[in-house]
């Protein structure tokens, strides 16, 4: 066959392709930009469903884990700590996703990262939900062994694969499974811990007077620091809120109340109920360590085990401890497995220029968390944490300083979030340089590498690093690196008047599908547009606008 018979094929098996990858990224806008006319929920209605969302048991553990190496008084100074740096790191975060309908990998790749730059933050992301989803996977896991007697080994297999079809439908789905089961799921870990402080006010002073293992019950840095870094490793849960929060409305005069008060509740305000949750953790295991010993105090279905027993029948306590559990892991789980979904496929959709489909991702995610719940990962869970909790910070705290100073107050960044290929540079220094310093000194710091006394600052120097060095490198660059050009090729706004993303569709020319206007840009090729996962998976580049930055 000849090079001119040729073309003509391959140019229609590649609109077939894409016309395929688009389709099935439609259900919940996979890698694309929510368009306005798929975003027919309430405020309310989004931000239920993010809350439904973090409902995990993981922070019981995580706050008895504290509380039990370190005391009361330090685990409740570093749970505080903690939250009151991810709501502030959480706000700018959750306001981008928000208003203007992209991902938290869409707005690290305009806040300093660049297009391919940010594929190491989605891995980072993407780790995040398999960590979580095989600790929330191990603790259903013993609930189950508790309840039915199965085998640690097969509740692990049990809790992974029953969420498949849960994750399969996208937001349509999550929205409904979230909004019905949070009401059960706030009576059954609530209730408990009323009870209990209302029948024995005892238990309060046994709480707040326990001093820990590793301690003497007074307060000290080192010991706060050291639970912070544990606590901060949840950080980068932004990232899921942001995954129903880009599903917002959009924000106009009437709805401006209820819209802010979604956004900050669902957004940073999902850290209150976490900090909430970790003190409850504390205060369980205190109450139960008598009963069952320091080994099995920071397992969930123990502390509610012995929460539920002090107020029903015997007869209930095992069926209604079981199910919390049941309820919390499906609840969080659909949560990690469509989040890790989505990470992967956006790394390697970018690196490969071929959409694979996201359920391969789901199948993928699924596989990493089993192989970390074979390996018993419960029981050294507080050094992975405390390990992985020094990316995420460096990560978030970097993508937050971009939004807030660079692109607010020295205007080195582009105000206007940019997410596609073609109008974004391959890696931009300022988030890359940044991440990767804060990170790779925070992690020496945390392994001794720089002497003992410097370990427990870790997550501080994670922090600190990534926000004077976010701005230092913007300014050392002059901003240069965030936009390879400033125009992409069409007439019609991006923007409404009202500031939200435009509703304006136009027709993608390469898959044949209907978009709304922040999707799209102008074809380099030909008189007509393109939308963004088909830039994505342009092998040959022939659709990408020209750079004239």
């Amino acid at each position: 066959m000849s090079t001119t018979e040729s073309r003509p094929e391959a140019a229609g098996t590649a609109q077939a392709a894409a016309g395929q990858a688009a389709r099935e990224t439609l259900e919940d806008y996979t890698l694309r930009f929510a368009p306005r006319s798929y975003r027919r929920w309430r405020p309310v209605v989004v931000a239920t469903t993010a809350l439904g969302g973090i409902a995990y048991m993981a922070d019981f553990s995580i706050g008895a884990g504290i509380g039990l190496a370190h005391g009361t008084g330090n685990a409740l100074l570093a749970i505080t700590v903690a939250a009151v740096v991810i709501f502030l790191t959480g706000l700018p975060l959750a306001y981008y996703g928000a208003r203007y309908n992209i991902d938290l990998d869409l707005i690290t790749r305009g806040s300093g990262f660049g297009y391919y730059g940010s594929v190491l933050t989605s891995v980072i992301f993407a780790s995040f939900t398999f960590i979580f989803f095989a600790l929330e996977g191990s603790i259903m896991a013993q609930g189950l062994k508790l309840g039915l007697g199965l085998p640690l080994w097969l509740g692990y297999l049990v809790s992974t694969l029953m969420v498949i079809p849960l994750v399969i439908y996208g937001m349509k789905a999550l929205s409904k499974l979230q909004v019905w089961t949070t009401p059960i799921w706030l009576l059954l870990m609530i209730g408990p811990l009323v009870y209990l402080i209302a029948t024995d006010p005892g238990t309060v002073d046994r709480f707040l007077s326990y001093s820990g293992t590793d301690g003497d019950g007074g307060v000290n840095t080192a010991s706060v620091l050291l639970g912070a870094g544990v606590c901060l490793s949840l950080i980068a849960q932004i990232g899921e809120q942001i995954d129903y929060l880009r599903f917002m409305p959009p924000k106009t005069s009437e709805n401006k109340h209820s819209w802010w008060s979604a956004v900050l509740m669902a957004g940073p305000g999902w850290v209150v109920l976490g900090a909430l949750k970790q003190t409850i953790g504390v205060f369980l295991a205190v109450y139960i360590l008598a009963k069952v010993g320091p080994a099995a105090a920071p397992e969930p279905i123990q502390q509610f085990r012995g929460a539920f027993d002090a107020m029903m029948p015997s007869w209930m306590v095992i069926p209604l401890a079981v199910a919390l559990v049941v309820i919390s892991q499906i609840k969080i789980n659909v949560t990690n497995a469509y989040s890790g979904s989505l990470a992967w496929t956006n790394s390697f959709t970018r690196i490969s220029k071929h959409y694979p489909g996201r359920m391969v991702f789901v199948l993928v995610n699924l596989g990493f968390a089993l192989a970390l719940m074979e390996a018993d990962m419960f029981s050294f869970l507080n050094s992975i944490l405390s390990f992985y909790s020094n990316c995420a910070i460096a990560w978030v705290v970097t993508v937050a300083t971009d939004i807030g100073i660079n692109k607010y107050l020295l205007k080195l960044s582009p105000l206007q979030p940019e997410f596609r290929r073609g109008m974004l540079y391959a890696v931009n220094p300022v988030g890359v340089v940044s991440f990767i310093a804060a990170s790779g000194l925070s992690i020496a710091m945390y392994f001794h590498l720089l002497g003992d006394a410097l370990q427990p600052y870790s997550p501080v120097a994670a922090a600190v690093i990534a926000f004077a060095l976010t701005p230092l490198t913007a300014i050392a660059t002059k901003g240069k690196y965030y936009l390879r050009r400033t125009d992409d090729g069409l007439d019609e706004p991006v923007l409404d008047v009202d500031g939200n993303p435009s509703a304006v569709t136009l027709d993608c020319h390469v898959c044949h599908q209907s978009y709304e206007r922040p999707d799209l840009t102008a074809c380099a090729t030909h008189d007509a547009v393109v939308c963004s996962l088909c830039l994505s998976t342009d092998k040959t580049g022939d659709h990408l606008l020209p750079a004239t930055t």
